[in-house]
């Protein structure tokens, strides 16, 4: 990559708290609580160090928000990309994660089984893939910031480091994921 790469989960919102699941087109809003406001404003300093170029986010407003309290601080404008949203849960969009969760035997699964109206794991790490592929061509020796979603982020930096399916839930169990608030370098 010509690029140096730093990614970053929206803070907490209430669709955590509420453990909701919320995706797009967004049903509901779903703001950064104040632990996410402040889990976000510690890490600026740590992202000023990193001498952030550029910032792209998802469109859906926690990660907008995310965003735009990073950008304030650095002074960049972010930029949005819808290839960076939540995993499309389609009818389940609004729904409790359980019941969510209740539709698949396993997480495996959700590589091949679409819930309706939504997608599949390997429709996300494709956009996901194919916007970082753009950007790098796009762009050269900067450092980039990617603000977006728990699972969205994990896909990327699992094929960023040539995981197979398998491999990427093995690496990332459910306690290795990237947490609100969580930067990490691609």
């Amino acid at each position: 990559m010509d690029n140096n790469y730093f990614i970053l989960r929206h803070g907490e919102a209430l669709c955590n708290q509420k453990k909701i699941i919320s995706c797009w087109p967004e049903k509901s809003s779903f703001p950064l609580t104040e632990k996410g406001r402040k889990e976000i404003k510690r890490m600026v300093p740590k992202l000023k160090n990193k001498r952030i170029d550029l910032i792209f986010t998802s469109d859906i407003l926690r990660t907008r928000q995310t965003a735009e309290i990073v950008g304030k601080e650095l002074g960049i404008k972010p930029k949005e990309d819808k290839r960076l949203r939540e995993y499309n849960a389609g009818i389940f969009n609004g729904e409790s994660l359980n019941r969510f969760r209740e539709f698949f035997k396993n997480e495996e699964e959700r590589f091949f089984k679409k819930p309706p109206k939504g997608e599949i794991y390997l429709d996300i790490t494709k956009r996901m893939s194919d916007f970082l592929k753009e950007i790098d061509k796009k762009y050269s020796n900067k450092n980039i910031l990617i603000v977006s979603h728990q699972l969205p982020l994990i896909l990327l930096e699992g094929r960023v480091k040539g995981y197979s399916q398998k491999e990427v839930l093995k690496k990332f169990p459910k306690e290795k994921r990237i947490k609100t608030g969580e930067l990490r370098q691609l």
